[in-house]
């Protein structure tokens, strides 16, 4: 049943906007290239997803502040731990729109893996050609899976994880150099050196189409982060200060009246 609302209601209709996106740019370019279509179609996906990272930013921000009021909480109440788990519980529950927009963005991030998995492995390779919309233009098959010519997109690429890896480093980095709170040396050990390394050993035998889509959205990510730090920066840079009331306004003199001699 699930496998069944998944592959109507979410693969179907992707699969059919990515394999549009390829017969366009064939039409546009005059050589159908899958890899150009996976580009376009990440960004789409990364606009579409907007309003939720958004979303998750806030969350961020409110993580921050939970975590400063659970340690308040844990200097008031440090030898009373019956009540400190209690207002803990209390805390999360007055704020569970952090946890819901986090599980939310996981949700759509799994789903987001299984079907372009799906997609590269054995959808484009024929398998699933007949979920196909019947409005759809005649796609000439076999369907050309090479990105410029050079990267198979249905296998694994080694050059591909190293760039992925790399915009990873370079992410995190930037996420640390902009955070509100200083970041320690094991925070820059387990996200900008040992996140990297895992996410190459992990995602090295995956095709090199999600990989693509994973640059794309990593490329997107860092614009983003380079935007949002940039209209910060104009806020902090032109925000309006509050006028300053004098503290006694002198009175004014008529140079007219007499003035009187001690």
């Amino acid at each position: 049943m699930i496998s069944a609302l998944f592959l109507t209601y979410i693969y179907q209709p992707f699969f059919n906007i990515l394999v549009g996106l390829y017969w366009g740019v064939g039409e546009i370019t005059g050589y159908p290239d899958m890899g150009i279509a996976v580009i376009i179609f990440s960004v789409i996906v990364r606009l579409f997803l907007l309003p939720f990272d958004f979303a998750v930013d806030r969350s961020a921000d409110e993580k921050v502040n939970i975590a400063n009021q659970i340690k308040t909480l844990e200097k008031e109440f440090v030898h009373d731990p019956i009540k400190l788990k209690l207002e803990k519980r209390k805390l999360l529950k007055s704020n569970p729109g952090t946890i819901a927009s986090e599980v939310f963005s996981m949700f759509i991030q799994v789903i987001i893996v299984l079907m372009l998995y799906r997609i590269f492995t054995t959808g484009l390779g024929g398998a699933d050609l007949h979920l196909l919309y019947s409005f759809m233009p005649p796609i000439a098959t076999p369907i050309n899976l090479f990105f410029l010519g050079e990267f198979d997109l249905s296998h694994t690429n080694y050059t591909l994880n190293l760039i992925q890896s790399s915009l990873i480093f370079i992410i995190e980095v930037l996420h640390m150099l902009f955070a509100p709170l200083p970041t320690s040396r094991r925070q820059f050990i387990s996200l900008a050196i040992f996140l990297p390394i895992v996410s190459f050993i992990l995602f090295a035998f995956l095709p090199a189409g999600k990989k693509m889509f994973i640059i794309t959205s990593l490329i997107f990510s860092i614009f983003m982060a380079l935007v949002k730090q940039v209209i910060y920066w104009y806020k902090l840079a032109f925000a309006t200060k509050p006028a300053v009331l004098p503290t006694e306004i002198p009175a004014k003199i008529d140079d007219n009246l007499p003035t009187t001699k001690s």
